[in-house]
């Protein structure tokens, strides 16, 4: 697919957190899923694999559409964080995490890479071929 994301329009294709069914992670997942967000993704060093296709994507290969933070009521071992991802090739799916002391290093690195790039990328421009 060579389609092109503009990184200002893409997003708001998505819902808000705010919305009834974007309230849990798992309605958020069931939410997301409902889009096209179906493939789950796992970070690696220093790559995002699909565990549909198994293929693995560079930060440079990844765009992130969306997060959604989620507070756990009585513990902090509940906060997660939850990714809608678009790859290069179009793949689009999620990722998750918990975020703050109980976060996965290895994808914490990989997204601050992703951010990194994405922050270069002028919002008025698409992003190449993502």
């Amino acid at each position: 697919m060579n389609e092109t994301i503009n990184n200002n329009k893409d997003w708001q294709n998505l819902p808000s957190g705010d919305t009834a069914d974007m309230k849990t992670l798992a309605s958020c997942v069931t939410k997301l899923d409902s889009l096209g967000y179906t493939t789950q993704f796992k970070a690696g060093e220093g790559f995002l694999q699909s565990l549909s296709t198994e293929k693995q994507f560079r930060p440079e290969e990844v765009h992130i559409v969306n997060f959604y933070r989620f507070e756990g009521a009585s513990s902090p071992e509940d906060n997660a964080i939850l990714y809608a991802i678009r790859t290069k090739d179009g793949e689009m799916g999620t990722l998750t995490d918990a975020y703050g002391a109980y976060s996965d290093t290895e994808l914490t690195t990989f997204i601050q890479e992703v951010e990194k790039i994405q922050k270069k990328v002028d919002p008025e421009t698409p992003m190449g071929d993502l």
